[in-house]
């Protein structure tokens, strides 16, 4: 029969294993309920957050914004926005091999070259002092010196009377 110092010592050991295992049960379960693992589910809602919130500035970032304001025109302007008759100083141009629309420059065509007009614009050229008149298409851009109005094409120039003088005071109106 066994002693009862080894019956002590053998209820000893089990008592102790079973206060081991109770405390690491009530540990595992304030570990539960702690801090740490509410702040991690906290961290990962916050983190997908910061994730949609960088994809959103991303998509701003992409996104092109214009605004665009209309306007009547002013009762003297037609609907280009070119003044009705407007007038200025023209000149002309015999050289270049391609003009800002994409085609090549043909000095005998009657074509000019405008600031603003859309490409394709037919223009009445009209020589105030001379009286002489030309419709021209504009596929250039320019004159890029101040003070003029439009370039035209040496061929035009010449129907205008002004390849003399370089320039002349013109009167334009939009054809078409």
């Amino acid at each position: 029969m066994p002693s009862i110092s080894a019956v002590a010592a053998a209820s000893r050991s089990t008592i102790v294993r079973y206060l081991a295992f109770v405390l690491a049960a009530v540990s595992l379960g304030a570990c539960a309920q702690s801090s740490v693992v509410s702040r991690k589910s906290e961290f990962t809602a916050s983190r997908q957050a910061a994730i949609e919130r960088q994809r959103e500035a991303r998509l701003a970032r992409s996104e092109r914004v214009s605004i665009v304001r209309r306007h009547e025109p002013p009762a003297n302007r037609d609907s280009t926005g070119l003044k009705l008759g407007s007038r200025g100083v023209a000149s002309f141009y015999n050289e270049g091999t391609q003009t800002a629309s994409g085609e090549r420059f043909n000095p005998a065509e009657l074509t000019a070259a405008h600031p603003t007009l859309p490409f394709g614009t037919k223009l009445r050229v009209t020589n105030t002092t001379t009286g002489r008149s030309v419709t021209v298409r504009v596929n250039d851009r320019g004159p890029f010196v101040s003070g003029r109005v439009v370039d035209v094409s040496y061929s035009a120039a010449q129907a205008l009377g002004m390849v003399k003088s370089g320039t002349a005071n013109v009167r334009l109106d939009v054809v078409q």
